[in-house]
């Protein structure tokens, strides 16, 4: 019996599901849409068309590489972030939806200021999502990206073409602020927040260490970044951090002790998770 999209999808999503993964009759649908060049509502309009010996074999590869818990936007190649298609691999952090509510507040503050040529520093920037979805969403602002990983530069550069924005973002290898030389009106960050340990395989394996952990506690790189901040704010400016789950009191005490009399607060993802932490405006 020739294999159809119908069949395809409940054998994936068994195999999927079997293996562990907690999203298997998405990720199923998502592999087969990639392997047949379709979007995933063709599979349901199209239930009983069959699938190719090649078509077949890819969407087969691809679960294997699945099961053995290979982030899907490895296998494709891309993820999709603030409407945004980005080029990622184990060189850069997947973005994840909840830092959409930091590119949110960052475009909702610097709208606010009504002025072109804001100058805007995303640090530690890894895949370029943020600063590249800044630079499509604010056309007349200017972008400093750093990052230490010269390999993470080299997927935010590719991403940095795909988006037409190259003439607006530049990118800075360097550690945290070292690269800047100039105070910026705006500073975003989604800094490494997580205990190495206590992550599961499917990211240990597949996503790089650098871009993920904040030593014992989750908390070492904002101990680093925020007493940098006073030397890299225009007045007025503000700071934007995206933290982890239970960690808004203690960057909370660490932002308010590197920035003594600076306004700090906090704002929550779609989830509800306390997520953000906005710091300033500066003020010397």
């Amino acid at each position: 019996m020739a294999c159809t999209v119908a069949i395809a999808l409940a054998q994936g999503s068994e195999a999927l599901q079997d293996s562990g993964s907690p999203t298997a009759r998405l990720d199923a649908e998502v592999l087969l849409a990639h392997a047949l060049g379709r979007r995933r509502v063709d599979l349901y309009m199209h239930p009983q068309r069959p699938l190719t010996v090649v078509e077949e074999s890819s969407y087969r590869d691809s679960l294997a590489r699945r099961s053995r818990q290979e982030p899907v936007s490895h296998i494709l190649g891309r993820k999709e972030f603030y409407g945004l298609s980005f080029v990622v691999d184990q060189r850069v952090l997947v973005p994840r939806p909840e830092t959409e509510v930091l590119v949110e507040r960052a475009l909702d503050w610097a709208r606010a200021q009504d002025r072109a040529g804001l100058q805007i520093a995303d640090i530690g920037t890894g895949s370029g999502c943020i600063a590249v979805a800044l630079a499509v969403q604010l056309p007349q602002a200017h972008l400093l990206a750093t990052d230490i990983s010269a390999e993470a530069l080299q997927v935010a550069a590719e991403n940095v073409r795909r988006s037409g924005v190259m003439d607006r973002v530049q990118l800075l290898q360097g550690d945290l602020c070292a690269p800047l030389t100039a105070r910026v009106d705006l500073l975003v960050a989604n800094p490494p927040y997580t205990v190495w340990e206590t992550l599961p395989e499917g990211i240990t394996a597949y996503e790089p260490r650098l871009a993920l952990d904040g030593g014992d506690d989750g908390l070492a790189i904002y101990r680093r970044l925020l007493p940098q901040l006073s030397n890299h704010l225009q007045v007025g400016a503000i700071a934007l951090l995206e933290i982890g789950d239970g960690q808004e009191e203690a960057v909370v005490a660490l932002a308010r002790a590197a920035l003594p009399g600076l306004s700090v607060q906090i704002w929550p993802d779609e989830t509800g998770w306390l997520r953000v932490v906005e710091i300033g405006p500066y003020g010397p």
